[in-house]
């Protein structure tokens, strides 16, 4: 059984991308943060309201990480890596009927939109 407690220890604060992987090796779920311990940490709480949360959690054997330099980066990396492994409980982005962009305004301080 996955030990929660003990990776959340060693987890950083800092922005990524985290797989969520079965007893097999597959990775049943992709996501991103912006304080992967603070997102990860939330599927851990004693009471998860939603049914599908608490199946995934009870099927995590193992969590991958990868730290990024900005948010916007695991965006982008969380959305190749769904679109890599198509796993099971990721539904939005994992169709390629729909792409996600990136839009840099030309204000005077540009703003990045995700669309």
């Amino acid at each position: 059984m996955f030990d929660a407690i003990e990776f959340l220890k060693t987890l950083s604060s800092e922005p990524g991308v985290y797989r969520m992987l079965d007893k097999d090796d597959h990775v049943i779920y992709v996501g991103k943060a912006k304080n992967l311990k603070k997102r990860v940490s939330s599927y851990f709480r004693a009471n998860i309201p939603e049914s599908k949360t608490r199946a995934l959690v009870k099927n995590i054997h193992q969590i991958e990480v990868t730290l990024t330099n900005t948010e916007t980066e695991a965006l982008l990396l969380e959305n190749n890596l769904i679109k890599q492994y198509m796993p099971r409980y990721n539904i939005l982005l994992r169709d390629d009927k729909s792409y996600p962009y990136i839009l840099v305004t030309e204000h005077r301080h540009p703003r990045i939109a995700f669309y």
